[in-house]
């Protein structure tokens, strides 16, 4: 048994390894940014190939840099952006086109479309999902109708579907393993989250030839071995998930009613909701969160499609802030932010207006408004978009939440950290390892392998760094969530004229 569990952690700008101990501690991390690629506003795709290698090349060096050798590595465990995906060629194992972001809205006409025939309904019913362009389905579905070619090299069976995971197995299996877990398979508005299975009903909507799928997988289980020249040794790969299911694992958040929050390009609250699907009446997504053995848990889970992003696009947008971690100080420097909201809906509005016509608005301005003011409201239209869908969560599940815990990189900001807490009213929990998402990944790589005996023994070593209460006067932090209201309701009704 080796000594330590790596993680894949392939995220939307970057591809990441981190290494940790038996004590879920950080030995070894290594990150690196890879291209956006915006061919058309609206357009998001990134380059598979630039993805693979950025990904095998931080996997290499997180061992290496700390003189680790691949024995010394139990397991590998992968989680991933989730809804982006892969169309490549089996016979050469190249993609017929780049990845499609799930940030991608080129094919928000065709999902009207599918609202107007009154397939919505039928699709939520099976999948959990609402119909967005947001779900890797409709992507799939635009690769074969566009690319010279595609759709009848699919009908001949010649093409391989698979959201990220899928598509990093692949090569570090030498084309050997073409899988994916349940929690990205749930993910694809093909699945059937009732039977846990491909949905043939769905496959003929979305004119999807069954033979591009993965075979869908438990996601903690040996899958099979890396075979690359990148270790010595061939160690199992024997975790996946996709990135909001591994933080929810990673949070322990194991018990029905536990929530969790990731803040990082988008924010993701997910909510265990035990073994059975319960649909929202609150436009929330219902998800399969995870599957061990037998045991299925699955996950209520409101998105937000611009968390973070808001702080990158100060920063490379606006150009008021030279880094990313100068915009707590920046909205730290006044008090509020003197009325100004901003509603940073770039890519639409998420759960739970699921508005996809939605565009960023910046409402209150005045002579006075300043860079400062700018930057507050961006971190408290973080928190009040997540206090949106955990009103909505209590509402599906008849609990009130009494604890939410945090992860992702803007928890570093305790200006945010504190604000969220008291817009939500709700104790706020961040952990001492907020790398949550790679944590989760190496979990359940680890389970499967018995690094980590059981859950039990994971509960051990999550450790608690610091807590938020929110605030007791409550009459300013009303009229805050009043104005947010207005905003958003000003934000749809602007796209409706």
């Amino acid at each position: 048994m080796g000594k330590y569990i790596l993680a894949l952690d392939q995220g939307t700008t970057s591809s990441r390894a981190i290494l940790f101990d038996k004590e879920g501690k950080i030995v070894s991390k290594v990150q690196k940014e890879f291209r956006q690629i915006f061919p058309k506003p609206g357009w998001v795709e990134h380059d598979p190939m630039e993805i693979w290698s950025s990904q095998a090349g931080v996997a290499a060096e997180a061992v290496t840099k700390e003189g680790i050798q691949g024995e010394d590595v139990a397991a590998i465990g992968i989680t991933n952006q989730r809804e982006t995906c892969v169309v490549w060629n089996k016979r050469t194992g190249k993609p017929i086109y780049n990845a499609i972001v799930w940030q991608d809205k080129r094919t928000l006409e065709y999902c009207e479309q599918l609202k107007n025939d009154v397939k919505d309904r039928f699709i939520r019913e099976r999948t959990g999902l609402i119909v967005d362009s947001y779900f890797s389905a409709t992507k799939v579905k635009w690769i074969l109708d566009n690319v010279d070619g595609a759709r009848e090299m699919a009908e001949s069976g010649d093409l391989a579907f698979g959201t990220i995971d899928t598509w990093l197995v692949y090569n570090f299996s030498k084309k050997r393993l073409h899988i994916t877990d349940v929690t990205n398979a749930s993910r694809t508005m093909l699945y059937n989250i009732h039977s846990l299975s491909w949905d043939k009903e769905l496959l003929e909507i979305f004119d999807i030839p069954f033979s591009m799928l993965p075979e869908v997988r438990d996601s903690s289980e040996i899958y099979g071995h890396i075979e690359s020249s990148l270790f010595a040794s061939r160690i199992p790969i024997s975790g996946i998930a996709g990135d909001q299911m591994a933080a929810l694992f990673g949070q322990l958040c194991t018990r029905k009613g536990m929530v969790k929050n990731t803040y990082g390009t988008g924010c993701f609250m997910l909510m265990n909701i035990g073994e059975k699907p319960v649909l929202s009446g609150n436009n929330l997504l219902t998800s399969v969160a995870w599957k061990i053995g037998d045991e299925v848990a699955y996950a209520l889970e409101g998105s937000i499609f611009i968390g973070g992003a808001v702080v990158q696009w100060l920063r490379d947008g606006l150009g008021i802030i030279k880094r990313s971690e100068d915009v707590e100080k920046l909205a730290a420097s006044i008090e509020n932010s003197g009325g100004v909201y901003f509603v940073p809906s770039f890519a639409g509005l998420g759960a739970p207006h699921w508005n996809q016509k939605a565009k960023g608005t910046i409402l209150g301005l005045t002579r006075g408004s300043t860079d400062a003011h700018i930057a507050r409201a961006s971190l408290e239209a973080v928190a009040y978009q997540s206090m949106d869908i955990m009103k909505a969560m209590e509402a599906d599940s008849g609990i009130k939440i009494g604890e939410l815990r945090v992860d992702g990189g803007a928890t570093v900001n305790d200006l945010l950290m504190q604000f969220q807490s008291d817009v939500l009213n709700t104790i706020t929990v961040r952990p001492k390892i907020t790398e949550t998402t790679a944590l989760g990944a190496a979990y359940l790589a680890g389970l499967a392998v018995g690094f980590w005996e059981d859950i039990e023994a994971l509960e051990k070593i999550w450790i608690e760094d610091k807590k938020f209460d929110p605030a007791t006067e409550r009459t300013a932090i009303g009229e805050g969530i009043e104005g947010w209201y207005k905003a958003v309701k000003t934000v749809e009704h602007w796209t409706e004229l």
